[in-house]
């Protein structure tokens, strides 16, 4: 419950509330408004001095949330934990360092972990807990620039070797380690990949609900479980690290955590040079519904703020705005006390006793353990909302002048000795003046206190993190394809849509009982759209509270159902958040141990255009999926115009390495495919996932040739001939406008021309195949005979003709492998409104195009009479010349 909807407690004195109240009357109508608030100004910052008003945003918050009193005993080996951090840091600056003297430009982030160290120190110590038996291990998201001080702890651990630090950033040998985390490089040991700024925030979110689902449907214990998120206060400015916030607090996930490392500096600069981003993220989530917890000054500042009974110093932080912030934080104690403390007599008078140097030692709070931990375990237990730590940290902290606090500190790659003694001493760290010159890490010995207590920590937490489990879950058989996708195979001749057909095999799937509990259904606000509102009833809707109201449509019998137990997702308008739930979904086999089949159908321009960046990450952590396209195409969809349109989802879903896109034009295709799909994902485990278009326009559907079925998998079959003897030209089409094709091949067989039409059902397959044979008859010498699938289906020198509803580069992907002359038809520009008749004829991918392409291939070619080009094009409407149009 809200702050502001929250029931008052009952007044146990009511006489003295009537005086207080009388009192304030009194001076409102005596000595007039502004005394009046003056005294509630008075009275406010007094409740806010004793910790009543935490959660307040003016400027005398800019305090830690938790009193001193709040804290408790720190439960570790302080000193201990402090010494390990030093080691942690030292290592990581080595790592970054010493590849940058080998070779210059490797680059590599020192600062950013510099800053964060005792937070992911806290984490790894107290909180993170790893997979064990009885417990599925908590879900980390890690700041990526920080991932040298992962890799410096996992060295301590003995996970990771000397030789593999030493290889930071250089994985082309095999023995390096990846930039930033990436399960795709390293599928063993990083669990979710973080290194595009603001994904890991709404990954997290979505992440966190996951969870949720698994146990509300009943497919996983999860209340154990807690997703933290480690992320720059720089790094919330994008818009995807906002988007989940009010999810999050929507539906109670006190199962989740950010900690905002808050060393106000992002690449270039202050994150808000004239403002405070502490205080901006704070309305940000309490108006968002989360709990707060600041943890800006370290425990040398409880002294101060004790003696600080008119609240000088809260003051003072209120006039003083980041930029301020980061030059104070790179100077001296001396120039602190200037600038800072004798700005105000009252503020002065508090550090009077204080020497330069204890001032310069003052720390900020999340670079002090005792502070960092009483926030963890406050967030943790928290119940009803899920929580955020804004940690004020510096950014390179322990850098000195090459960096603490400074502009340049984020580029910084390179230390001087002298730095590095001075970093040495400042942590107290037992390393030689040589070991220092030649860049060695420090690993204490194996038996040592610090090495015994760091394991100790770690196993009383389940064990190493982060760790991945590949393929741990095991297979998992598919329904036989005649069961859920008969009607397609048929191919009866009705007429129907390729989006009908998919919800319909999605429904039949859904109804076996062994397989159906593994698909997740996820939709971004199209359900009906797609006809998919007959799932509502047959599966309901994840509701974790259930359905607290009657729905309007109740009487009917697709009414829409939510429920606690619901399968579908149906994510509202997010493409973000819905590809953010599929990603967890697909990844489930190695973060849950849990085999899932998750589809996600949407506006086919709204996937790889708008949320790609999402998609590559997905494909980073090596998701398992099904990405449904729907209304397809850039003529299909008619009538909706230039943003709606989508002429390139195949080509961009061609550039991911282990996503393979389809374009089939029929119901029988899209079953061979979706089984095809399933098969190789959730039976023989591969780390891929598969885009698929669909559409809605309605046309008769067929069955597939005889024996074709092998051919279409590979990416292009032989659909069929027309016209007398040998081909003089072979056509081809995929999707919707294999249709036109078909009627241009019948529109030459009238004008003498004889044709093969061949179905591509996937210009990506064909492509990827006949590159990889390409390289491999390079490799094995001039001896090597391979022949591709497209070049074994067309030999020779007969023209090709391409033709499909995306941009021409998708078609021109297998140019390169074809000896005849070839011709690629597609729909170049931007999308308009018109009918499909109109639009295909606009874009010159009807059937009228593609009969002129192929006469004037002929033509060029010296096959035909040119009189029969010449009549074509005369016949042909004027378009525009440009092809951007």
């Amino acid at each position: 419950m809200s702050q502001a909807t929250a029931v008052q407690p009952p007044d146990t004195d009511p006489q003295e509330t009537q005086e207080w109240l009388e009192a304030f009357r009194a001076t409102e109508l005596h000595a007039g408004s502004a005394r009046a608030h003056y005294l509630l100004r008075r009275l406010e910052d007094a409740a806010r001095g004793s910790g009543l008003f935490a959660q307040s945003q003016p400027f005398s918050a800019y305090r830690n949330t938790l009193p001193l009193s709040a804290q408790g005993a720190y439960p570790g080996d302080l000193a201990m934990e402090e010494r390990l951090t030093a080691i942690m840091r030292w290592n990581a600056l080595v790592m970054v360092l010493r590849g940058n003297k080998a070779y210059g430009s490797l680059g590599g982030h020192i600062a950013s972990y510099a800053s964060a160290a005792e937070i992911f120190e806290t984490g790894f110590n107290h909180f993170f807990e790893a997979p064990r038996p009885g417990h599925g291990g908590d879900l980390v998201y890690f700041q990526p620039h920080s991932a040298p001080g992962v890799y410096a702890r996992a060295f301590l651990e003995g996970r990771l070797s000397e030789e593999q630090l030493s290889n930071y950033r250089q994985e082309t040998g095999g023995a390096g380690l990846s930039s930033y985390p990436h399960p795709w490089l390293m599928p063993d040991f990083w669990q979710f990949p973080t290194g595009s700024m603001g994904l890991g925030p709404i990954s997290a979110v979505y992440q966190a609900r996951f969870l949720r689902y698994l146990e509300g449907r009943g497919l996983a214990e999860t209340a154990g479980r807690h997703v933290w998120g480690v992320f720059g206060d720089g790094e919330m400015d994008e818009p995807e690290s906002i988007a989940g916030l009010t999810l999050a607090a929507r539906e109670g996930l006190d199962n989740l955590t950010f900690i905002i490392n808050c060393n106000l500096q992002r690449l270039d600069g202050p994150v808000r040079g004239n403002g405070q981003i502490i205080q901006e993220l704070e309305s940000l989530f309490i108006g968002a519904g989360w709990n707060v917890i600041k943890v800006l000054w370290g425990s040398d500042w409880d002294g101060l703020f004790a003696r600080d009974s008119g609240n000088a110093l809260l003051k003072r932080f209120s006039e003083t705005v980041d930029g301020a912030y980061q030059d104070l934080g790179s100077k001296d104690g001396d120039y602190n006390r200037q600038k800072f403390f004798e700005a105000n007599p009252e503020t002065a008078a508090l550090v009077a006793h204080m020497t330069d140097a204890e001032i310069n030692a003052l720390k900020r709070g999340g670079h002090d353990l005792r502070k960092l931990h009483a926030a963890f375990a406050a967030a943790k237990a928290h119940k009803g909302r899920p929580t955020v730590i804004l940690a004020k940290t510096k950014k390179g902290y322990g850098m000195g002048a090459a960096g603490e606090s400074r502009m340049v500190a984020h580029q910084a790659k390179k230390l001087d000795t002298e730095a590095l003694r001075a970093f040495r001493d400042r942590f107290g760290l037992p390393i030689p003046d040589r070991d220092i010159e030649d860049l060695n890490f420090y690993k204490p010995a194996d038996d040592s206190p610090e090495m015994a207590y760091l394991r100790a920590r770690r196993q009383a937490l389940g064990g190493a993190l982060p760790q991945r489990s590949p393929g741990a879950a095991g297979a998992v058989a598919v329904p036989e394809r005649a069961a859920w996708a008969g009607f397609a195979l048929q191919g009866d001749g009705r007429e129907g849509s390729t989006t009908m057909a998919v919800v319909r095999m999605l429904g039949n799937l859904l109804k076996d009982k062994d397989f159906g509990p593994r698909i997740v259904p996820i939709v971004a606000d199209e359900a009906r759209t797609f006809g998919m509102d007959n799932l509502f009833r047959q599966i309901g809707i994840y509701a974790p509270q259930g359905q607290l109201y009657q729905p309007e449509d109740a009487g009917s019998m697709m009414f829409y159902k939510e429920a606690a137990n619901g399968q579908l997702l149906e994510e509202g308008i997010t493409e973000a958040g819905a590809i953010s739930s599929w990603t967890a979904a697909a990844t489930s086999y190695s973060v849950h141990n849990l085999p899932l089949l998750p589809v996600y159908i949407y506006y086919s321009m709204f996937g790889f255009q708008r949320i790609g960046d999402l998609i590559w990450a997905a494909a980073d952590q090596r998701a398992r999926g099904i990405l449904l396209g729907a209304t397809a195409g850039r003529t299909t969809l008619s009538g909706e115009g230039l943003q709606h349109q989508d002429g390139s989802s195949l080509l961009v879903a061609h550039s991911v390495p282990n996503c393979r896109s389809w374009d089939p034009a029929f119901s029988a295709e899209l079953a061979v495919i979706m089984d095809h799909a399933a098969r190789r994902m959730m039976e023989e485990e591969r780390d891929e996932f598969h885009y698929i278009t669909v559409m809605n326009e309605n046309y008769p559907q067929g069955a597939l040739p005889e024996g074709a079925e092998g051919d279409l998998l590979k990416g292009m079959y032989l659909h069929s001939r027309h016209g007398e003897g040998a081909p003089q030209i072979r056509l081809l089409g995929s999707g919707t406008i294999l249709l036109q094709v078909l009627a241009a091949a019948q529109a030459l067989a009238a004008l003498g021309v004889t044709s093969e039409v061949y179905s591509v059902t996937s210009w990506s397959e064909l492509a990827r195949e006949a590159a990889a044979i390409e390289r491999d008859n390079r490799l094995q010498g001039l001896s090597a005979q391979t022949l591709s699938h497209i070049e074994r289906l067309l030999p020779g020198d007969a023209p090709v003709i391409a033709a499909t509803d995306y941009i021409r580069a998708l078609p021109q992907l297998i140019a390169p492998f074809l000896r005849a002359r070839f011709i690629a038809l597609g729909t170049d520009g931007f999308g308009r409104s018109g009918t499909r008749e109109q639009l295909r004829a606009f874009f010159e991918v009807d059937s009228a195009s593609v009969v002129l392409a192929a006469l004037e291939a002929l033509a060029r070619d010296g096959k035909i009479d040119a009189g029969l080009y010449e009549t074509a094009r005369a016949q042909a409407p004027q378009q525009p010349a440009s092809w951007t149009r």
